[in-house]
């Protein structure tokens, strides 16, 4: 795996840790960051920076203000996000949040920089790349089996970033309709007009 490293002494937990990309309701602010904020504090995760993704990908919104990234390199923007050196048992949780096993995300390698301040939205490719960072890490993306329906419902047109503007109709998980599944939120959101 691309995006494991040996940690020595200083970092997080024991062992392997994988940099994880984090571009919607993990990052500090929204909805799901007390994860990450349970798993900082037990040793299963360290903040690592700002970040974008190297190359352009689709970020949309899908049902209920869901962000999703879509797999569809060369599409949509730079997509900016916090990256996150997660632990093997860290891991195993955002695996379960994201439903890995449900196929709702899959976590997929990408490569991402720093993120500077003052910079245009599309990423770049090629040798800059190597000056400016270059790190591998890995993403939940949306599954494979929706994602360019997801592209499609929105109009082939994604968001730079995933911000407090977004979240405006943002539904959390609890207050969802507990009758249907996350997939069949999905299925009727395709479906709307």
């Amino acid at each position: 795996m691309v995006a494991e490293r040996e940690v020595n002494g200083n970092g997080v937990g024991e062992g392997r840790t994988t940099l994880i990309f984090t571009y919607g309701t993990l990052k500090r602010g929204f909805s799901n960051h007390p994860l990450l904020q349970d798993l900082i504090r037990s040793g299963d995760a360290s903040f690592v920076g700002t970040y974008r993704t190297a190359a352009k990908y689709p970020l949309v919104c899908g049902p209920y203000k869901v962000p999703f990234l879509l797999n569809i390199p060369g599409s949509g923007h730079g997509v900016h996000g916090e990256l996150y050196s997660v632990s093997t048992r860290g891991l195993e949780r955002m695996d379960e949040l994201e439903g890995t096993s449900r196929a709702h995300y899959e976590r997929l390698p990408i490569k991402v920089v720093p993120a500077a301040e003052e910079e245009d939205d599309d990423g770049f490719d090629g040798e800059e790349e190597a000056a400016a960072g270059l790190t591998c890490a890995e993403a939940y993306y949306a599954h494979g089996n929706y994602a360019m329906e997801l592209w499609k419902k929105n109009g082939k047109r994604g968001l730079r970033c995933y911000s407090q503007k977004e979240t405006i109709g943002y539904v959390k998980r609890k207050d969802r309709p507990q009758h249907l599944t996350f997939l069949d939120h999905i299925r009727f959101f395709l479906s709307s007009n």
